[in-house]
């Protein structure tokens, strides 16, 4: 089971990590370009966008991410708090299990 988090500062910005390493969108921009910036989270922009698909891609196959990301978007990524948040693989998968 894989844990995701992240933190935001003014200086540092979005920082993303996937059990404690650096979590890239490198994966996610080779399936779709959203943000070329990286990810993000906390509204529903294009970082988001990127991000869920970029988690999904991780937690699932590439046509269920595809399928599924931009709901994701809406309902986890756009709601996490700007300043630090966690998200497990079991969380994620109770969502897409609802799916």
């Amino acid at each position: 089971m894989a844990t995701y988090s992240g933190s935001f500062d003014n200086e540092n910005w979005y920082q993303t990590f996937k059990d404690g390493q650096p979590f890239s969108a490198i994966h996610s921009l080779k399936v779709r370009n959203h943000s070329p910036d990286g990810f993000s989270w906390g509204y529903c922009g294009s970082g988001c966008a990127q991000f869920a698909l970029g988690i999904l891609l991780e937690e699932t196959d590439q046509i269920t991410a595809e399928k599924l990301y931009q709901d994701f978007k809406w309902a986890i990524i756009s709601n996490l708090p700007e300043k630090s948040w966690t998200l497990t693989s079991e969380e994620i998968q109770k969502w897409l299990n609802q799916k």
